[in-house]
């Protein structure tokens, strides 16, 4: 933990960047609800270089997209980064690039879940912490506890445990390690995979059939992905129904199937992902997971 970067905390005053590493912008609307808010809890916002920009499904090419998220990184009135939606495209963005030389600069927050993912993974190879947290066009949805929490944990104040459903396997303590499911699965074995020993995985996912979801777990028991993970949290599976006129397991019984005899501490039904509240998760905070009482708790 001693070699992780944590960015300093934010004060109300300072300046923060709005980049699009993903997919193009389409609720506009939303994105200007996210950025009030941000305004009216006393923070600069600056429209980065690419906020708008559409090539195909993409916010720009990928050469657009890292300019704006170098541009970001080395503005030293920067001090966080905020990205306006996920989608898909933020792997593409670590092809070819020396992101390691970023490590000489101030470490700053990335705020962002879904799709970026693959922006927090990467963070977290070169030793940097991050928050997976609503993006800018779904903050607004978030009740005003979670957008409190938020900023919580952005200005360096406590937060409160996570209540969710245990599976048993007692307590453990360990290093949380958020993702979307779908896009970390596809990151396992690349350059933008962390080291996995140690974690607690915090896990979420969208829009995928109970059998993908199987597909997407039996991948992580084959490379023996869970080997040296102490435990799982697992928030919302959105819109993860059996398909109409389909039999079969629920995503629920799934999820069961496929990590309940890791033999581990596991947690359900927490209050992150898709289609609902997004509780803010620190990427590599301490953490403690009780699954017997079913609580994420934030180590001091």
């Amino acid at each position: 933990m001693s070699s992780w970067k944590i960015p300093p905390f934010l004060t109300p005053g300072d300046r923060v960047q709005v980049i699009a590493p993903s997919g193009a912008l389409k609720e506009f609307s939303a994105l200007e609800e996210g950025l009030e808010i941000w305004r009216s809890r006393g923070y600069q916002v600056e429209l980065g270089s690419n906020w708008q920009t559409v090539y195909g499904y993409l916010a720009g090419t990928d050469s657009q997209r890292r300019q704006a998220l170098l541009e970001a990184w080395e503005n030293p009135d920067c001090k966080a980064i905020l990205c306006t939606r996920g989608g898909y495209g933020s792997a593409r963005l670590f092809e070819h690039w020396d992101w390691p030389s970023i490590c000489k600069i101030s470490p700053k927050w990335v705020i962002g879940f879904s799709d970026i993912t693959g922006l927090l993974w990467r963070l977290a190879t070169v030793g940097m912490s991050g928050l997976h947290a609503p993006v800018l066009t779904t903050l607004s949805a978030e009740p005003a506890w979670s957008i409190d929490r938020l900023f919580d944990c952005l200005e360096g104040r406590f937060l409160a445990p996570l209540q969710g459903q245990g599976w048993g396997g007692g307590q453990t303590t360990g290093w949380l390690l958020p993702a979307n499911l779908t896009v970390a699965t596809h990151l396992l074995g690349t350059p933008v995979q962390p080291a996995l020993d140690g974690a607690i995985l915090a896990l979420e996912d969208v829009g995928e059939a109970p059998y993908r979801i199987d597909r997407l777990l039996t991948q992580w028991r084959l490379m023996g992905a869970f080997n040296g993970v102490r435990g799982v949290a697992l928030g919302r599976f959105s819109r993860c129904q059996v398909p109409s006129g389909s039999s079969g397991w629920t995503v629920e019984e799934v999820l069961r199937d496929r990590l309940g005899d890791l033999n581990i501490p596991i947690v359900s039904e927490l209050p992150f992902g898709h289609d609902g509240v997004n509780a803010v998760l620190p990427l590599r905070i301490q953490v403690r997971l009780d699954g017997d009482q079913g609580i994420l708790e934030f180590v001091r």
